[in-house]
């Protein structure tokens, strides 16, 4: 490892320590992406189209939102989203719908709808911001949305919490139903996770409606595209353990590295 590389391992280190887990500065990230690339053509691409698709009224026996918020929802998805991204939305909300229904689960379907729709938005160039995770500027971008179309505060904030959290399946699923089902449902069609939970007649039916679009290639894509543009947003999340082995000299410290650089003795 040359001297450059190592100063730039403690700078990152020291920046955590001041700032906190997933925050740095931009400076930080530019002492860290000394392999800073154009992100990749999958993740550049918005998938705009003039006209938006209308969504059916029910798919594997799930109603789709109808109300005026839930079209609008769906039509800047479909304007903002890629066609990959915007079909692993409605899955996330179809998959995390079946689950529980089945239960019998109390929700309110619109806000479920909205968070599901939104869900990865931060996932778009347009709404990166330097420094923050993917799941909080879609998040904030969510918010924004919402407010602008007076959509009360507090339906506004159950979204918010929805994206934010829903990569951490753990703590999700402690939360409201709305909150719980937008990861349950995204880490199904991301991963397969409890996949067998879904009848298989259900299943291909929704792969039918809304079919993956080679998902698998633009997420790991995306990731990468995060990993090279904004480093330190990545710092403690899953996606750094595919920068480390994609990405020559990432320089993202792990866990091992932020303890042992702790400002003590012992």
């Amino acid at each position: 490892m040359t001297d450059e590389n190592k100063s730039a391992k403690k700078f990152a280190r020291r920046t955590m320590l001041q700032h906190g887990a997933g925050i740095a500065a931009v400076g930080a990230i530019s002492a860290l992406a000394t392999a800073v690339s154009t992100a990749p053509a999958a993740a550049r691409t918005t998938g705009a189209k003039s006209t938006p698709r209308t969504l059916p009224s029910t798919v594997a026996g799930v109603r789709i939102p109808d109300s005026q918020l839930a079209r609008e929802v769906a039509a800047y998805a479909q304007k903002v989203c890629s066609e990959t991204i915007f079909n692993h939305s409605l899955r996330t909300y179809l998959f995390g719908a079946l689950v529980f229904d089945r239960r019998g689960v109390t929700y309110d379907r619109e806000l479920v709808f909205v968070a599901a729709v939104l869900h990865d938005l931060g996932l778009i160039e347009a709404f990166r911001t330097p420094t923050e995770r993917f799941e909080v500027d879609g998040a904030d971008a969510a918010r924004k949305f919402l407010t602008e179309r007076h959509v009360p505060a507090e339906r506004a904030e159950l979204v918010w919490d929805a994206i934010a959290l829903h990569t951490n399946v753990g703590i999700a699923t402690r939360k409201r139903p709305e909150i719980a089902m937008v990861s349950v449902g995204s880490g199904m069609d991301f991963a397969g996770n409890d996949l067998q939970q879904i009848p298989s007649d259900a299943l291909e039916d929704v792969l039918t409606t809304f079919p993956r679009k080679g998902f698998k290639k633009n997420a790991i894509d995306t990731i990468l595209s995060l990993c090279r543009t904004k480093p330190m947003a990545e710092l403690m999340h899953p996606f750094a353990e595919v920068g480390r082995r994609h990405i020559p000299d990432f320089s993202v410290p792990t866990v091992e590295d932020l303890v042992l650089a702790a400002p003590f003795a012992e």
